[in-house]
C-alpha cells in the first residue's frame, strides 16, 4: 500500500502546501457571521485550502467561531478541511479509484448541506450563545495580516519557501496517522477472515445491509483512532472485505469522531456539547453515506470490482517505480527548501509537531522566556506544557551540571546529547528544547 501511494502522497502534500501558501485566506474568513449559501461556500473553500489534519481542523474551527463565525460555518470548515482537501482525493484515487473520489466530493457537499440543516436541531440559538461566551472567555489576541494580491505573492520567493514548509510540516504532522493506517489496513486485508467481518457488517440483506453498514462504519472508524489521510488504507481494506459502497464512504467521512478527537471536543466545549457534536457528526456522516449509496446505485455507478491491485501483495514496477523516484526527489527538495530561513510575522512553526501556523488565527499560544509560541491544536500546546513541567521537575540539583544546558528562549533544561538541538560551533554552542526555540533565537539575533 505504501509503495502504491508514495507518489500520490507527495503530490498531494506538495499541491496542498502551495495552495495553503498562496491562497488569500483573509478574504475567505470574512462574511462568516451569518449562515447562508455564500458563507457556507466560503467556509468550505477555507477548509479545502487548509491542512488535512483533523486535530488542527478541530482547533481552527473553534478559533473561527470565537472570531465571529457562526457555529454552523465553523463546523462546515472542519468537515471540508478533513474530507475535501486535495491530498485526500489523490490518495483515494490511488487506493480506491475514481468512483470513490466522485463519491467523496458528492458526499462532502451533501454533508455540508446536512450540517446547515441539522446543526439547528442539535444546537439551539441559546446553546450557541453559551458556547460563544465560553470561547470568548478563553480566546487570545493575535496579529492581523493584510491580504496581498496574488500577482505580488507569486513574485515573492519567501512564499515558495513557505509552501515547502507547509508541505513538509503537514506530512510530518500526519506521519503517525499514516503509519498506523497502513499497518492496521495491511492486517485487516490479510489476516482477518471474511467470516469475522460478517459478524460486524451485514451482507445479503438488501436495504438492511446498507442501513446497518452506514451506521456501524463510523463507529468502527471511531474505535480505530486513525483519522485524516491515514484512514483511506483502512477504507480500502474494508471495501475488499465486502462492505457496502455507502458504508465505506461513511467510514471515510468519520475521521472527525475518532476517540482522541472526541476527548478534544470535551476539552474545548465540555462534555454535553461534545456528546451533541458526536451525534450530529455521526448522523450527518451516515446520512451522507446512505444518500451517496442510493445516488450511485440509481445511475449504476457502484464499482463491482473489489480485489484491488494493492491487495495482491506485489510491488509493481514500471511507471510506479519512476513516479516514486521522482516523488522522493521532490520530497528531498521540499525538505531542503523548508529548512531555509525567512523573516515573516505571518506564520510560525509549532514547536511540538512542526506544523506551520498562521499567526493571525492561532489555535493556542503560550508565552515563555520572552517568546510567544504558536500551536496548531490544543493537544500540541498541552504537550509543550507537559514537556516544560517535566523539564523543570527533572532539573539537575547542581545548576552547573555539565550534562545540562538552559534553553535561552523558554528556560527549559536541555540534556546535552548527540541528538540535542543547538546552534553555534565548538564551545560556543547554544542548546534548545526544539527547533521552534532555535528559530526564535536566530530570528532575535537577526533582528538585533
Amino acid at each position: 500500500m505504501l509503495w502504491m501511494t508514495w507518489w500520490p502522497l507527495v503530490l498531494g502534500f506538495t499541491i496542498s502546501g502551495f495552495v495553503q501558501s498562496f491562497s488569500p485566506r483573509n478574504g475567505l474568513r470574512s462574511s462568516l457571521g451569518t449562515t447562508s449559501i455564500r458563507s457556507l461556500t466560503r467556509s468550505s473553500l477555507l477548509g479545502i485550502i487548509s491542512s488535512s489534519c483533523s486535530y488542527a481542523a478541530s482547533g481552527m474551527s473553534r478559533v473561527l467561531f470565537s472570531k465571529g463565525s457562526t457555529w454552523t460555518n465553523s463546523l462546515v470548515f472542519m468537515v471540508a478541511s478533513t474530507n475535501l482537501v486535495i491530498e485526500l482525493g489523490i490518495v483515494i484515487v490511488s487506493l480506491l479509484g475514481v468512483s470513490f473520489l466522485i463519491a467523496q466530493l458528492v458526499g462532502g457537499i451533501i454533508m455540508i448541506a446536512l450540517l446547515a440543516i441539522e446543526t439547528r436541531w442539535f444546537f439551539s440559538t441559546t446553546r450557541e450563545k453559551v458556547l460563544l461566551d465560553l470561547v470568548h472567555d478563553e480566546q487570545s489576541t493575535s496579529s492581523v495580516t493584510v491580504a496581498v494580491p496574488w500577482q505580488e505573492r507569486i513574485r515573492t520567493s519567501s512564499n515558495y519557501i513557505s509552501a515547502a514548509r507547509y508541505s513538509v510540516a503537514d506530512l510530518r504532522m500526519l506521519r503517525r496517522e499514516l503509519v498506523a493506517g497502513f499497518i492496521v489496513a495491511g492486517f485487516l486485508a490479510v489476516d482477518v477472515s471474511a467470516s469475522w467481518w460478517t459478524k460486524i457488517f451485514l451482507t445479503g440483506h438488501g436495504p438492511w445491509t446498507i442501513a446497518e453498514n452506514i451506521a456501524v462504519a463510523p463507529i468502527l472508524a471511531m474505535l480505530s483512532c486513525v483519522c485524516s489521510v491515514g484512514n483511506i488504507p483502512l477504507a480500502a481494506a474494508l471495501w475488499s472485505q465486502g462492505i457496502s459502497f455507502g458504508g465505506v464512504v461513511a467510514f471515510i467521512f468519520a475521521d472527525l469522531i475518532t476517540l482522541p478527537l472526541l476527548f478534544i471536543y470535551v476539552r474545548l466545549y465540555g462534555r454535553a456539547t461534545a456528546w451533541r457534536l458526536f451525534l450530529l457528526l455521526w448522523s450527518v456522516m451516515s446520512l451522507a453515506g446512505l444518500l451517496v449509496q442510493l445516488l450511485f446505485a440509481g445511475v449504476h455507478e457502484i464499482p463491482s470490482h473489489r480485489i484491488l491491485h494493492l491487495h495482491q501483495g506485489d510491488l509493481p514496477l514500471g511507471w510506479t517505480l519512476w513516479l516514486n523516484i521522482v516523488a522522493t526527489v521532490v520530497m528531498v527538495l521540499l525538505y531542503v527548501a523548508s529548512r531555509q530561513k525567512i523573516m515573516s510575522t505571518n506564520f510560525a512553526t509549532d514547536p511540538v509537531c512542526g506544523m506551520q501556523v498562521d499567526t493571525s488565527v492561532p489555535v493556542a499560544t503560550i508565552a515563555r522566556g520572552g517568546a510567544t509560541y504558536y500551536f496548531c491544536s490544543p493537544r500540541c500546546a498541552d504537550k509543550f506544557q507537559e514537556k516544560a513541567a517535566n523539564s523543570a521537575s527533572e532539573a539537575p540539583a547542581n545548576e552547573h551540571d555539565s550534562r545540562f544546558a538552559v534553553d535561552p528562549i523558554c528556560g527549559m533544561n536541555v540534556e546535552i546529547t548527540a541528538n540535542a538541538v543547538f546552534s553555534g560551533e565548538d564551545d560556543k554552542k547554544t542548546y534548545f528544547c526544539g527547533t521552534g526555540c532555535r528559530d526564535s533565537y536566530g530570528a532575535n539575533l537577526t533582528a538585533q
